[in-house]
C-alpha cells in the first residue's frame, strides 16, 4: 500500500510503499476512502504537538471501509465508519469512568501514537470507529470527523439564556467554522465571522453562509456577542474575543494548540465573563454528532488532493490558501 510518511519534524512527509497492516485484537483493517487534513496535522507535522511516534502516518479525519477485523470485532465487513483523533483510552482513569474519556492521561490520537489515514490502508480499534448508516461522499463527510466534531463539542459549550437567540463570533474560519456556521444558522442564531487581517476571500465565503457581519480580527463587530469560538490557534485573541464579549459571555478555545496567551486586564474578564477549552473528543460525541446532523443542511466545502499530494495540501493549509477543508483521495 503508498502512504505518506513523517520521518521528522518539520520535514515533508515521504511517499512510501508499505504493507497492508494485520489488525489484531480487537483492531480492524480499513480501506481508506477520504481523509481530511486538519490543523492539528500541521501541528504534528511541524512541532507544535509533541513526542509523536515516529516514523509515522499523519491524518485522523478517516472515512474508510472495513475490509477485515480480528476474531472479536463485530464491525461486518463493507461496513463504513469515520476514524476520529481518539483512538484509544485506557478505561480505568477517573474521566473514563466518568464519561470524560476525552481527557485521559493514557490516551493515544490517530495521526500522533497510532498511524492515520495518509495511506491506502490503516488500522483502528473498532471501539473508537464511529459506524455511518451508508455510503455517502467520502471527501465530502472526512472532514465532519474532527473538524465538525471539535465545532460540535466546541458550540455546546456556549450555553443559552431563557431561550433567547445568541451572538455567537467566530475567530478562524476554516473547516470546522464553516460547518459549525451553518449549524449556528438553521439553530436560529447568529454568528460574527473574524479572519486574519485582509483575508476578503474568507470573509466572503463566512458572508455567503450568512454571516451578520466577516472581517478582520480586532476590529469590533457592530454588537456585543453573546459568545465566541476561536479556532485560530492565536493566543492573542482571546483577549481580543472578551472584549467583543459582553457580560456574562463565554469564549471557548477551539483548538488543540493555542500560542500563548497573552496578558490582559482583569476588566475584560469581569463582569462572569467565562474562558474555557475544548480538548479532544469522546466516542458519544460521534455518535451524538453524526445523529443530530441528519436534521440539519451540513455543506462541507472541500478541495480533494491525491494522496501523493498530501505535502501541497498541509502547505495550503499552512499559509492560508484554502477556503474550507483539504481533503486526501488514495490515488
Amino acid at each position: 500500500m503508498k502512504a505518506m510518511v513523517l520521518h521528522e519534524i518539520g520535514k515533508p512527509l515521504v511517499l512510501e510503499e508499505r504493507e497492508i497492516p494485520t489488525p489484531h485484537g480487537g483492531q480492524a483493517l480499513i480501506k481508506v476512502l477520504a481523509c481530511g487534513v486538519c490543523r492539528t496535522d500541521l501541528h504534528v507535522v511541524d512541532g507544535d504537538l509533541p513526542e509523536p511516534s515516529l516514523p509515522l502516518i499523519p491524518g485522523h479525519e478517516i472515512i474508510g471501509e472495513v475490509v477485515a477485523g480480528a476474531n472479536d470485532v463485530t464491525l461486518p465487513v463493507g461496513s463504513i465508519v469515520a476514524v476520529p483523533w481518539l483512538g484509544w483510552t485506557c478505561n480505568e482513569c477517573e474521566f473514563c469512568q466518568s464519561g470524560r474519556e476525552n481527557l485521559c492521561d493514557r490516551a493515544k490520537f490517530t495521526g500522533y501514537q497510532i498511524d492515520g489515514g495518509y495511506s491506502e490502508y490503516t488500522i483502528a480499534d473498532a471501539r473508537f470507529c464511529i459506524p455511518l448508516q451508508q455510503k455517502e461522499d467520502s471527501a465530502a463527510l472526512a472532514p465532519l470527523v474532527c473538524a465538525g466534531l471539535i465545532g460540535y463539542r466546541s458550540l455546546a459549550k456556549v450555553p443559552r439564556r431563557n431561550g433567547s437567540t445568541r451572538r455567537i463570533g467566530i475567530y478562524g474560519f476554516g473547516a470546522a467554522a464553516h460547518i459549525i456556521a451553518q449549524i449556528i444558522r438553521q439553530q436560529g442564531d447568529s454568528f460574527y465571522a473574524f479572519t486574519r487581517p485582509g483575508d476578503t476571500h474568507a470573509q466572503q465565503f463566512a458572508t455567503s453562509l450568512g454571516a451578520v457581519w466577516s472581517g478582520d480580527a480586532g476590529v469590533a463587530p457592530p454588537d456585543m456577542l453573546d459568545a465566541a469560538i476561536i479556532f485560530a490557534p492565536v493566543g492573542d485573541l482571546v483577549p481580543t474575543a472578551l472584549k467583543d464579549t459582553k457580560k456574562g459571555g463565554t469564549v471557548v478555545c477551539g483548538g488543540i494548540h493555542m500560542s500563548d496567551i497573552p496578558k490582559f486586564r482583569y476588566e475584560l474578564l469581569w463582569g462572569e465573563r467565562e474562558v474555557c477549552s475544548v480538548a479532544n473528543l469522546t466516542r458519544q460525541d460521534g455518535i451524538d454528532f453524526f445523529s443530530m446532523i441528519r436534521n440539519y443542511t451540513v455543506t462541507t466545502n472541500v478541495t480533494p488532493y491525491p494522496l501523493s499530494k498530501a505535502n501541497q495540501a498541509l502547505q495550503d493549509l499552512r499559509c492560508g490558501a484554502l477556503t474550507g477543508a483539504a481533503v486526501l483521495i488514495p490515488d
